[in-house]
């Protein structure tokens, strides 16, 4: 049990890094990353918060990849709650200052993508499933036989041309996340010589048993102690 909450304390911490950095990135005004633009799109024609529209669309996709059988875990669907939701806290208090040029831009941009990346190493390395967003490019893979990373390529092309044609913020801030996020991950893994392929993915069946499993060893160890 002891291990499940350092694991879930990775993923949860995880979860607001990434949050955190999500909303660096915001405010650095010149440009979403792909996902962003179409959420952020997504939020103006709808009416409703940033964090609101990527929860929906977390949930869109998170039950479009598991109808079409890929195996969710407890991370996926925390990932799809709880990002947006720490997104909209942290741009409720307007902590983060509003860039107003290139000049401080780039930097705050670059500084959210590494963020993210960090927050990226705890959620992975805490092994409850991927976000809904990296199954999704899992499935296309499997379904197409198309390599990962022209699937990647597909569906950030496509929510960024959604998100531009909805009015969310595309430009050289687009650009700058979809080549320097890879970079800034290899980086991180690289610095704390973490190998993600080394991960087990639970599911959030499997996480359901393990749970009872340490809840009956516990159970029966007490027992063997009373006697």
């Amino acid at each position: 049990m002891k291990l499940f909450i350092i694991r879930f304390i990775n993923l949860m911490l995880g979860l607001f890094l990434y949050a955190i950095g999500i909303a660096v990135t915001l405010r650095a005004n010149i440009g979403y990353a792909p996902w962003d633009a179409f959420h952020a799109g997504l939020s103006q024609k709808a009416g409703f918060s940033f964090g609101t529209a990527s929860i929906i669309v977390g949930i869109f996709v998170g039950v479009l990849v598991t109808v079409l059988g890929e195996k969710v875990g407890l991370g996926t669907i925390l990932n799809m709650v709880l990002i947006g939701i720490y997104i909209d806290i942290i741009m409720f208090t307007r902590i983060l200052p509003l860039s107003q040029s290139y000049v401080t831009g780039i930097p705050m941009l670059l500084a959210g993508l590494f963020i993210i990346a960090v927050g990226t190493y705890f959620y992975i390395k805490s092994g409850f499933g991927s976000g809904p967003r990296d199954s999704l490019m899992v499935v296309m893979n499997r379904k197409t036989r198309i390599p990962v990373g022209i699937c990647r390529i597909m569906v950030e092309l496509t929510v960024t041309f959604a998100g531009w044609a909805l009015g969310g913020m595309v430009g050289i801030g687009t650009v700058i996340s979809g080549v320097a996020i890879g970079f800034f991950v290899q980086l991180v893994f690289a610095v704390l010589k973490f190998e993600p392929a080394s991960v087990q993915h639970e599911t959030l069946r499997q996480t359901y048993q393990n749970i009872l499993t340490q809840r009956r060893l516990r159970t029966e160890s007490r027992g063997r102690k009373g006697l």
